[in-house]
């Protein structure tokens, strides 16, 4: 499966964030760019590191206008725990049925000790204020990942 091309209009969507509110992607089309990533799991290892790296980095966003989601198919028990856990301040979408990550091209085969099986490609999309998908990151590095986008976003839009 292929990404979701850049220079087209981002899938629009309605998930329930960590506290169980509906959010819709659409609201934020005229007002604010949108880093929109897509993560395996709440709570493992990277997830943790790639989330905490956005949650340091908040008041860099909010000055570049951009809000920050994450997507993966953890329950919205799950996402709560991490929210909880980690102290983020961002909004975490639950995804069980995978139907979003599939729209934008981040569900695929992946491998692992020999084993392959299907799932999260770890990747982000930086949509901007006019709702059409600006840059794909395809290879995400956990650790630096909230750089790298501010670093991108600074520099194109």
């Amino acid at each position: 499966m292929a990404f979701a091309e850049v220079g087209t209009t981002a899938s629009d969507f309605s998930l329930l964030n960590q506290r169980g509110e509906q959010v819709s992607l659409k609201d934020y089309r005229g007002k604010k760019n949108i880093v929109l990533y897509f993560y395996p799991k709440a709570m493992t290892p990277g997830c943790t590191v790639q989330a905490c790296g956005i949650r340091d980095s908040k008041a860099e966003f909010e000055a570049v206008d951009t809000v920050v989601m994450a997507v993966s198919p953890d329950s919205v028990d799950r996402l709560v725990k991490f929210e909880d856990k980690q102290e983020l301040n961002f909004t975490l979408l639950s995804d069980e049925d995978h139907k979003i990550t599939e729209q934008y091209g981040a569900w695929d085969m992946k491998k692992f000790m020999g084993r392959e099986y299907m799932g999260v490609l770890r990747s982000t999309f930086i949509i901007g204020k006019d709702g059409t998908i600006k840059y794909v990151m395809g290879k995400v590095k956990t650790k630096t990942h909230h750089e790298d986008v501010l670093n991108w976003i600074k520099e194109n839009l």
